[in-house]
């Protein structure tokens, strides 16, 4: 950031670091969770035909309730919970979308947040959450994991029941730690507050076997928003493309903080265009979640500590320097995510070949330095 002395910045902003990893241009680059593999060609020769017809109406508002595209995420939601075995009953009007799944949750917390207003949140967990709480003024109030990770309802029943908070974060599978947690969780924090709870499953898609979602307990539950991207199993991260599933109620309070249009016309094709294709789109979730076992196993027979992982990344600790770890793997041309937790690092899922590099270039580290792992005594 800037020197912004002589600006009058809010105050619960000054000293705030921007959300951010470096981006740098290397030729493995495992740092930020992307898919790996690019869009197949026959899905983006239908997104350019699609496109296509629309340009020359670009003078026009796009259609601000995006009814084409819920009628998308309709169809592939009600896909997803039958694959997981489980019926819930969607419709378009419990649906909401925005650029990105943050700026679903930034809407969610612009509603319902604010100044006065608490938001809670079980740490280590995704970054952005903190950061769009304090954008709108509200107070964030961080409660940690358990050793491992993990969360268990005893404990975010309790804890949610003492702070009372306006909204409650839970990612599922939590990012960067990739664990997933149950359904009980999620009724543990909802029967102990009068808030919103909030479950981020941009993730969800690489859970195998294929995990009930919290969209199983949206009935009779008008406070519970579960929020998903494209970004990630969809490979199309540079679309910009979250989206959100509610009661409708709670989704028309959201019209009240959008900007106007918030959905380009291009934005909302090329999304139904990809929905129409998602078996194809999806056909490398499973070679992904492959690279991901091959790094855990590999990680771990090697004498690092990880975790077990519903996403398409991989946390893992018992390092010396994390710092050092992520300098050495650059200096070899592959990037990693140095997340700020003493002594772990995330690494993400790549295609078969970035995966190889990445795992023989930790062998040569450790080969050359056995002292960037922690004594196991």
């Amino acid at each position: 950031m800037g020197n912004n002395e002589s600006l009058p910045v809010r105050s619960d902003l000054v000293g705030l670091q921007p959300y951010g990893a470096p981006h740098l241009d290397v030729p493995v680059q495992l740092n930020v969770n992307e898919n790996a593999y690019p869009i197949p060609d026959v899905v983006v020769d239908s997104m350019r035909s699609a496109v296509e017809g629309h340009f020359a109406g670009l003078n026009r508002y796009p259609d601000r309730e995006f009814e084409e595209l819920r009628e998308h995420l309709v169809t592939y939601l009600h896909g997803v919970n039958d694959r997981a075995g489980r019926t819930v009953g969607l419709s378009p009007e419990m649906i909401w979308a925005a650029n990105g799944s943050n700026e679903v949750l930034s809407h969610i917390v612009q509603a319902f947040g604010g100044p006065g207003r608490t938001v809670l949140g079980f740490t280590p967990s995704y970054s952005m959450h903190p950061l769009i709480t304090t954008g709108t003024g509200a107070t964030w109030q961080a409660s940690a994991r358990n050793e491992d990770f993990t969360l268990d309802a005893e404990t975010v029943g309790a804890e949610v029941a003492e702070v009372d908070p306006d909204i409650v974060f839970l990612c599922t599978p939590n990012n960067p730690t990739g664990t997933s947690i149950g359904l009980d969780v999620i009724e543990a924090a909802y029967d102990n507050c009068s808030g919103i709870v909030i479950v981020d499953e941009a993730y969800a898609e690489f859970s195998r076997p294929a995990r009930a979602s919290a969209m199983t307990l949206l009935a009779d539950r008008p406070r519970l928003v579960v929020s998903r991207t494209m970004s990630k199993a969809f490979a199309c991260a540079g679309l910009r493309l979250g989206y959100a599933i509610a009661a409708p109620e709670l989704i028309d309070v959201l019209r009240l903080v959008r900007l106007p249009y918030h959905l380009s016309e291009i934005t909302q094709v090329l999304a139904c265009t990809a929905l129409e294709h998602a078996d194809v789109l999806l056909e490398n979730v499973d070679k992904l979640i492959d690279s991901r076992d091959r790094i855990s196993d590999h990680l771990r027979s090697v004498g690092f500590t990880v975790y077990p992982s519903d996403s398409n990344f991989v946390l893992f600790g018992n390092i010396a320097s994390p710092q050092e770890l992520w300098q050495k793997l650059l200096d070899r041309g592959i990037l990693i995510r140095d997340i700020g937790i003493a002594h772990h690092a995330r690494v993400n899922a790549g295609t078969e070949e970035e995966t190889t590099a990445f795992l023989t270039a930790v062998d040569e580290i450790m080969a050359e330095d056995p002292g960037l792992q922690l004594s196991s005594n």
